[in-house]
């Protein structure tokens, strides 16, 4: 098989929750352990540091790789979900894993793990794993694919936990209220390995304290955190306000914290071995997180004049924050390019749109995309108007073609709207 082929196994004889949804899912760990005892427990020879949380987890992961490469080391990154070439989904530092590796692992070892019948995050999670012990990498960043406790990347031991907020997403596995969803994010937390959490509210916090008391994990809360507990005397001086984030996003700011407490979390681990003093990594994998390690997707710029962003934020609590900064963006007509999956709270999010924008309703390229015409239906009744379009690519050349240069144009509701559109900008 060549690479298209090879990948087209993997999404079509496994099951892909970005395709399917629910029916991916597979509960518990006995595939991802029978995968980890055939490879060796690959996951052993490298540090690793495991990132969970409903929003921000990617450009925490994103972040936390940057100032680690920044520093001199060799670091893996296990992200999900891709959204241009399955590849982004395995890099190190910053290069994704090679086509021909993804089609020698899918041929040498499909005789194994056929017959186990592991869903598409499992097996692809047991191919980082490998590759990341063969490169030798320092350390990995883990990514957490749905929840903690049950997740397959949930076999490491990490020299660090990271749980960067608790809302409302996937509750049909984890749970319909913050105190069950907190509790399943909560099982990534180790015995004795220390615990960042990104941010609380009143539900979430007593879940984090209790399970970090019986794990005996040191805990630390970003919301407390403050620079003057570095004990890099160039940090302890920098304001926080002062530390340049190339990603723009409102929301940043709370994953920015989340990062800087993290960092300090495993100061000392870090800095024994840097090649730099950790205020220069610090402050160069802020600035250059997307030169690093490949991050797109995040209140992105395609083009100028009209502006246009995209941004893969997907649900309530991404949209929290999305809706402020579109609503405050300077413009002589806002015009947003919108479409979302069918597990997600979409009147919630239409509600907090901005009423003077101009829409135009989109389906994005998977199964489970909403209808563009039901999307339409639901926000008139939020008083949002606009056309709709069967594809994301059509619907945003729409836009420029409606657009004046001092408009502003936006592209999200979903990851998967923001693929499309990547995939098809080269057109645009």
């Amino acid at each position: 098989m060549n690479y298209k082929e090879t990948t087209e196994y993997l999404f079509n004889v496994t099951p892909v929750f970005e395709k399917i949804g629910a029916g991916a899912y597979k509960e518990g760990l006995a595939n991802s352990l029978a995968l980890d005892e055939h490879f060796g427990h690959p996951h052993r020879r490298f540090k690793s540091i495991h990132i969970a949380g409903t929003n921000g987890k990617g450009s925490c992961s994103h972040t936390i790789a940057a100032i680690l490469q920044a520093a001199g080391y060799k670091v893996g990154l296990y992200t999900s979900p891709h959204l241009v070439d399955f590849r982004e989904r395995i890099r190190v530092n910053g290069t994704c894993v090679s086509e021909q590796y993804v089609i020698d692992f899918v041929e040498q070892e499909r005789s194994f793990f056929e017959p186990l019948h592991p869903s598409f995050f499992e097996l692809t999670t047991a191919m980082a794993f490998k590759y990341f012990a063969e490169q030798q990498v320092d350390y990995a960043v883990i990514e957490v694919g749905l929840g903690g406790r049950l997740d397959c990347t949930n076999i490491i031991q990490p020299v660090l936990s990271v749980i960067t907020n608790i809302s409302f997403d996937h509750t049909q596995f984890l749970g319909n209220t913050l105190e069950k969803i907190a509790y399943e994010k909560a099982g990534i937390i180790k015995q004795g390995i220390p615990v960042v959490i990104g941010e609380t509210v009143d539900e979430t916090k007593p879940v984090f304290e209790d399970v970090a008391r019986r794990m005996n994990a040191p805990i630390s809360f970003a919301e407390a955190f403050s620079m003057d507990m570095f004990t890099d005397e160039e940090l302890r001086k920098q304001d926080f306000e002062d530390i340049d984030f190339e990603q723009k996003g409102l929301y940043q700011q709370k994953n920015k914290r989340t990062v800087l407490c993290a960092i300090h979390a495993i100061e000392d681990t870090i800095s024994s071995h840097a090649s730099v003093p950790l205020h220069t990594a610090v402050s160069a994998g802020f600035a250059n997180v997307c030169e690093q390690t490949g991050l797109v997707g995040r209140w992105q710029t395609i083009r100028q004049a009209p502006l246009a962003i995209c941004d893969t934020g997907h649900n309530v609590g991404g949209w929290e924050y999305l809706a402020i900064q579109v609503a405050q963006q300077p413009c002589r007509q806002r015009r947003i390019v919108f479409g979302m999956v069918d597990d997600k709270d979409i009147n919630a999010v239409l509600a907090m749109l901005p009423a003077d924008a101009e829409y135009y309703w989109c389906k994005a390229s998977t199964h489970r995309a909403i209808p563009e015409t039901r999307i339409s239906q639901l926000a008139e009744s939020h008083h949002l108007h606009g056309s709709s379009y069967g594809d994301v690519v059509t619907a945003y050349r729409q836009a420029l073609t409606d657009s004046h240069p001092d408009d502003f144009i936006f592209v999200g509701g979903s990851s998967y709207v923001v693929a499309d559109l990547l995939a098809g900008i080269e057109n645009c």
